[in-house]
C-alpha cells in the first residue's frame, strides 16, 4: 500500500510503498477514507535527531477516519465496512486516568511505549492502518467523513480547553482566541455554539481574520505588539476572562498574559514553545494557567455530536494521497485556510 512517511531527520515527508498490514489478535485494520495533517507534525519533524522519542521511518497522520476491513481475533465490537472515527491519544486503557476515559493523559503510556498513531506508531496518511484496540474507534454514523476527520483533534483539542472554562464564559464574558487556524477556526464555532461569550479572535494577516469572522467571531484583530491593548480597550480595561492560544509562540503567550483578565483562564495548545512565568505580580491577579493535550474519548464523541448537530464545520483544503508533501508544504508556509484533509483512495 501507498503511505506517507517521515523517514530521516530533517528530510521531507514522502509517498512510499509499504506493507499491507494485518490485524493482530484485539486490534482492528481500517481502510483510511480520510486523515488529516497537524502543525504537531512539523513540531515532530523539526526535532533533533537526539531528541526523536521513536525510530524511523513513521506514517505520519494523527487525525484519522475510515472503514473497518477486517477483525483480529477476539474484537466483536464492530463490523466490516462499519465508519469509525480514530480516537487518536492511545493509553494502556486500565490505570486510574484510563479508567476515566482520558487516555490523553495516561500515566503508563511512556513506560509501556505506548504511543499515538502518526506520532509514533503507524498513523493514518495511508490506505490502511491499524489501530490496536476497538476502544480506540467511535461510531461515525452519518457523518461526512471528510468534515469528520479533523474533529478528531482540531475538534477535540480546543473542545476539551473549552470544557475547562465554562463556568467563566457567561454573558458579558470576553475569549480571544489566538491562531485562527486548523484549531482556533473551529474553536470559535464551538465557543459560538457552548457560550454567551463575546469571542474575540486574533491572527496575523486580514486573510486569516475574514476566515475567524465567517465563523463567527464578534470581533478580529491583528496579532501584533499592540493587541493586548486593543483587547483591553474592547473590554474597557478589563482583560478577557478566557484566552486561548492556539500558537504558543514567545510573542503570543506574552500577549495572552498582558490582556487576561483578573480571575481569568490563560491555555497554550499550541506546540510554539513560548513560556508565561507564573508568580506573584507576574499575571493579574489568580490568573490560572494550563497546557492541555488532546481531549478524553468521551469528549470525542460529544464532539462528533456537535457536528451532526450543525454547530461545527470545518473549512478544509482536500489533497490525495501522492499530493500530501505538497500539503505539508503549504501548512509550512502558513497557506492552508482551516484544515487539510488527505483522501488516500481518492
Amino acid at each position: 500500500m501507498k503511505a506517507l512517511q517521515y523517514r530521516a531527520v530533517g528530510a521531507a515527508p514522502e509517498v512510499v510503498t509499504v506493507a499491507d498490514p494485518e490485524p493482530g489478535p484485539g486490534q482492528v485494520l481500517l481502510k483510511v477514507t480520510a486523515a488529516g495533517v497537524c502543525h504537531s507534525d512539523i513540531a515532530v519533524m523539526s526535532w533533533p535527531a537526539d531528541e526523536l522519542p521513536f525510530a524511523l521511518p513513521l506514517t505520519l497522520g494523527h487525525e484519522g477516519v475510515g472503514t473497518v476491513a477486517a477483525l483480529g481475533d477476539g474484537v466483536t465490537d464492530f463490523e466490516a465496512g462499519d465508519s469509525v472515527a480514530v480516537y487518536g491519544p492511545w493509553g494502556c486503557g486500565s490505570c486510574f486516568t484510563c479508567a476515566q476515559g482520558k487516555e490523553n493523559y495516561c500515566l503508563r503510556a511512556a513506560e509501556l511505549g505506548i504511543r499515538p498513531p502518526g506520532l509514533g506508531a503507524p498513523g493514518a496518511i495511508a490506505e490502511y492502518m491499524i489501530v490496536d484496540s476497538p476502544r480506540h474507534l467511535v461510531p461515525l454514523g452519518d457523518l461526512d467523513p471528510v468534515q469528520a476527520v479533523p474533529l478528531t483533534d482540531a475538534g477535540l483539542t480546543p473542545y476539551h480547553a473549552i470544557k475547562r472554562s465554562l463556568p467563566k464564559l457567561v454573558p458579558g464574558s470576553t475569549t480571544v482566541v489566538i491562531g485562527t487556524g486548523g484549531l482556533g477556526h473551529v474553536a470559535i464555532q464551538l465557543l459560538r455554539a457552548m457560550t454567551a461569550t463575546r469571542v474575540v479572535a486574533l491572527d496575523v494577516t486580514e486573510e486569516k481574520l475574514q476566515l475567524a469572522r465567517a465563523v463567527g467571531a464578534h470581533e478580529a484583530v491583528l496579532s501584533d505588539a499592540a493587541a493586548a491593548s486593543a483587547v483591553r480597550d474592547l473590554t474597557n480595561g478589563r482583560g478577557a476572562e478566557v484566552v486561548l492560544d492556539f500558537v504558543g509562540a514567545q510573542p503570543t503567550v506574552t500577549s495572552a498574559g498582558a490582556m487576561a483578565a483578573v480571575e481569568g483562564d490563560i491555555t497554550i495548545v499550541g506546540l510554539g514553545g513560548g513560556a508565561l512565568p507564573v508568580g506573584f505580580g507576574a499575571l493579574p491577579y489568580e490568573v490560572s494557567v494550563c497546557s492541555p493535550y488532546w481531549g478524553s474519548r468521551s469528549e470525542l464523541i460529544e464532539v462528533l455530536d456537535l457536528a451532526r448537530a450543525g454547530a461545527v464545520e470545518v473549512h478544509v483544503e482536500k489533497y490525495a494521497l501522492d499530493e500530501s508533501p505538497r500539503a505539508y508544504e503549504r501548512l509550512h508556509e502558513g497557506a492552508i485556510q482551516g484544515r487539510a484533509v488527505i483522501l488516500p483512495h481518492d
